[in-house]
């Protein structure tokens, strides 16, 4: 059984059919048994466009409704998340992707995404 976090640009390049994401492992993606989508990536989508560090093709307000129509799940952060936060190692200092390794280790996801620097972390990371 294959359960996945996608990250924030592994989410974007999907949505966008991004040459960028690797087409075997968008493959993987659309086989997989779960897909999740944490909420604190839509929340680092959102900041980045308002500060001018990220485009996208479409408008932000289509992620919502692309989500409800896809097999993606929405991920809530919950207090463990926090929790996990709290406890791990500075090895990766982004707010956003500390978020998703511990969403990662509490919910036993694989985390799919480009960043090496996940490896640091005791999850699995799928990037081929």
């Amino acid at each position: 059984m294959s359960s996945f976090l996608l990250d924030t640009h592994t989410f974007i390049w999907l949505s966008e059919d991004d040459v960028s994401l690797p087409a075997t492992l968008k493959s993987m993606i659309e086989e997989a048994d779960n897909v999740y989508l944490s909420i604190v990536s839509l929340w680092e989508i959102a900041i980045k466009l308002n500060i001018g560090k990220l485009s996208l093709q479409k408008s932000y307000e289509t992620i919502g409704t692309e989500i409800e129509f896809s097999d993606i799940i929405l991920l809530p952060i919950s207090f463990i998340d926090t929790v996990e936060v709290s406890k791990l190692p500075l090895h990766h200092r982004d707010p956003f992707d500390r978020m998703l390794v511990a969403q990662a280790i509490n919910h036993s996801l694989i985390i799919v995404s480009q960043d090496a620097q996940l490896d640091a972390y005791s999850i699995q990371r799928l990037w081929t």
